[in-house]
């Protein structure tokens, strides 16, 4: 055999014994073991990450067509210049380091590639060593023949220390400036740069200092190797390293929470959170709560009515707050509605013909089979219009209304769209659900209100997009959803908020224990409950004061815009008192009896102004006139004043009223109850 046919069968041998160890020996790339699990929003956004479980470490998977160009530019620059030439090993870097460590005797850089540092990451040396580096060699060798430059890049920066805990460039840019690394700073990619190196030694809030110095090494060589302009370097150079680390992303932190539960397996969950909508939420779920005192947690949930998705869900004030019992989630807890489901009942006499808008109804002390339900305040309001009733929320008309459609239909439309409310154990429902007598969740409440915003139809509220989504049910005709619409969209909006535009009502628990509101407008909906997690009562806490604001700020700060209602669908109405059929006009209940001993109505009388009195409001002086206070006892509301025989424009509910006379003289001063009965006085203006 001739020496050159024995070198070919050497060669051949080397070749294929090489190509056998390679195989045999491959290097560990599987690393999904080891990465955090990421919850994402319906774009890709980042809500919730968890540290790795084997070690606790944030090691989040880096995607290169996600990263900022110019922190890749630069750190090829500035650790492997020839990266993209290289099959793993840089003879020239080596050569140098070897020259360098001949000249001083020491090592002085090691020459390694970005593929042999990759190599060194995944199998961590002890110490630095001939033997260490050359298995590294061997390793790169591998890693080239299996992954392309970007993979590698990829893996590398996702396994790369920047301290502490944190591992990789994801967790780094979002433990150091609050962002994903896909648009940074010069000075944000210089640091990001030079951390892996010495990451302990660098790390920003425990060695600012050293951590600046290096972020200006590699600023200098970029400016050196022409990579960047030396004006921005000097420019760079000035800011500050951020000095403190940041906690990662916990958006929806109940949700992530039950996700990661229900599928562990998996290293991403994607939501159809809105990332934007859930933040602004917690923010002001977190700020209303620290308004409202000690102890107070909230929850919160947006969803589209139409689609049936949940772009926000908060399930307490803060998940980390121990003293508001964070950990807890309120979107999904048993409570008591409070008033909440009174539009339901109304929106069922509506069906049945039972009533329209203005067809008055009794809101007085009655019997109901031995359940007598009383207003919130106390105090009774007479005859009132169904709309007002509904917009006062008057206990008494709803159970009256209830009592007529039966607490068993209500609950069999609940139930239809998916909602069941939760009785007492062996209870049959009765009127008190139609007062918060059953259990309901926010996210069940949500999901009601989500059907009046649809036109009656509801479907099931859904969080995942892998979630089928279930045909929608009635809850109410889309007749009666536009007359609950037409009147809860009447409800002033707490006071020193604006106006809106939206649909709402609210609900207090007996005992001041929860306090809801719950919105809506043509597309989304929002609910809020307001509470003590563990049912504990807040003395003051009403829907109206503590929730309602909070609903409304939450609709302003979530950035989905007022989607304008619907026009009314064929057949819905309002028509005027006078235009109605006469059945309408009043409802006429066989039940709810008036409560023995319990007073009835006086006829009116007026305390004021006395009859024959002098009164001055300044007509004789060059200022404006005074507007003239009017107040009676006893009659039944509503109360519709005159003045010299002209009614006066609005008629009145209360007992106090005022009246802008033109001029100063004799006039006459007359009141007409619900009942006709009138009272009259005459007096003197000057």
């Amino acid at each position: 055999m001739g020496a050159a046919a024995l070198a070919v069968l050497l060669a051949a041998g080397a070749f294929f014994t090489l190509d056998w160890l390679d195989r045999a020996f491959p290097p560990p790339l599987e690393s999904d073991g080891g990465l955090s699990v990421e919850v994402l929003d319906r774009d890709g956004a980042l809500l919730r990450a968890y540290a790795a479980a084997q070690d606790g470490r944030w090691r989040l998977k880096a995607d290169v067509s996600k990263l900022d160009p110019q922190f890749l530019k630069m750190l090829i620059a500035y650790e492997d210049k020839r990266f993209r030439a290289h099959s793993g090993v840089d003879p020239m870097a080596l050569a140098r380091a070897a020259i360098q460590l001949v000249a001083n005797g020491r090592i002085v850089s090691g020459g390694s590639t970005l593929s042999m540092q990759l190599a060194r990451l995944l199998e961590p040396r002890k110490e630095r060593s001939f033997a260490a580096k050359f298995r590294q060699i061997a390793r790169a060798l591998q890693i080239e023949r299996r992954l392309s430059k970007d993979a590698i890049l990829e893996l590398y920066l996702t396994l790369a220390p920047y301290g502490g805990n944190l591992e990789g460039v994801r967790a780094a840019s979002l433990a150091w400036f609050g962002k994903e690394p896909q648009r940074l700073s010069l000075s944000q990619a210089a640091l990001l740069v030079a951390l892996p190196q010495s990451p302990e030694a660098r790390r920003p809030d425990r060695h600012p200092q050293t951590a600046k110095s290096a972020r200006d090494r590699v600023l200098a060589r970029m400016a050196r190797a022409g990579i960047i302009p030396e004006s921005e370097v000097e420019r760079a150079a000035r800011q500050h390293v951020a000095s403190r680390r940041l906690p990662l992303p916990a958006f929806a932190a109940h949700l992530a929470d039950a996700t990661i539960r229900a599928e562990q397996n998996a290293l991403h969950h994607r939501l159809l959170l809105d990332r934007g909508i859930q933040a602004a939420l917690e923010a002001v779920a977190k700020e209303g709560a620290r308004r409202l005192g000690p102890r107070v947690s909230v929850a919160m949930m947006l969803a589209d009515a139409r689609s049936g998705e949940v772009l926000a869900r908060v399930g307490s004030a803060d998940y980390f707050d121990p003293a508001r019992a964070g950990w807890i989630d309120m979107s999904v807890a048993q409570r008591s509605p409070g008033s909440t489901l009174k539009p339901f009942i109304y929106g069922l006499a509506i069906e049945d013909g039972l009533v329209m808008q203005e067809t008055m109804i009794e809101d007085r002390p009655a019997d109901f089979h031995g359940y007598r339900p009383r207003n919130f305040d106390m105090d009774y309001q007479g005859d009132v219009s169904v709309r007002d009733a509904l917009q006062m929320s008057l206990n008494v008309p709803a159970i009256r209304l209830l009592d007529a459609v039966g607490p068993a239909r209500l609950m069999s439309r609940l139930r239809a769209v998916g909602v069941v409310p939760v009785l007492p154990p062996g209870e049959t429902p009765g009127l008190a659900i139609g007062l918060g007598g059953a259990g309901l969740t926010l996210e069940g409440l949500v999901q009601l209100y989500a059907g009046l915003a649809n036109r009656g139809k509801a479907r099931p509220l859904r969080h995942h997009p892998d979630a089928e989504a279930a045909s929608p049910a009635t809850v109410l005709t889309p007749q009666a959803a536009w007359q609950i619409a037409d009147m809860l969209s009447g409800v002033a909006p707490p006071e020193g908020t604006p106006r809106l535009g939206i649909a709402y009502k609210t609900g207090t628990s007996y005992g001041y224990r929860d306090a809801w509101a719950v919105g809506y407008d043509g597309r989304h909906v929002l609910g809020v409950w307001v509470g003590r997690p563990d049912g504990g009562s807040v003395p003051g806490l009403t829907g109206y004061l503590a929730a309602a604001p909070i609903l409304f700020e939450g609709f302003s700060r979530s950035g989905v815009g007022v989607t304008p209602f619907p026009r009314a669908p064929a057949g819905a109405v309002r028509l005027a008192a006078s235009e109605m059929p006469a059945s309408l006009r009043r409802f006429a209940s066989s039940s709810g009896a008036p409560i023995p001993g319990a007073p009835t109505e006086p006829a009116p009388e007026i305390v004021f102004p006395p009859e024959g009195a002098r009164i001055d409001l300044g007509f004789a002086h060059e200022t404006d006139a005074a507007p003239l206070a009017l107040k009676i006892i006893g009659g039944r509301a509503p109360f519709r004043w005159l003045a010299n025989g002209e009614p006066l424009a609005e008629t009145f509910r209360r007992r106090t009223a005022s009246w802008q006379p033109d001029g100063g003289g004799a006039s006459t001063l007359t009141v007409i109850d619900a009942a006709g009965r009138t009272a009259s006085v005459r007096v003197f203006l000057e």
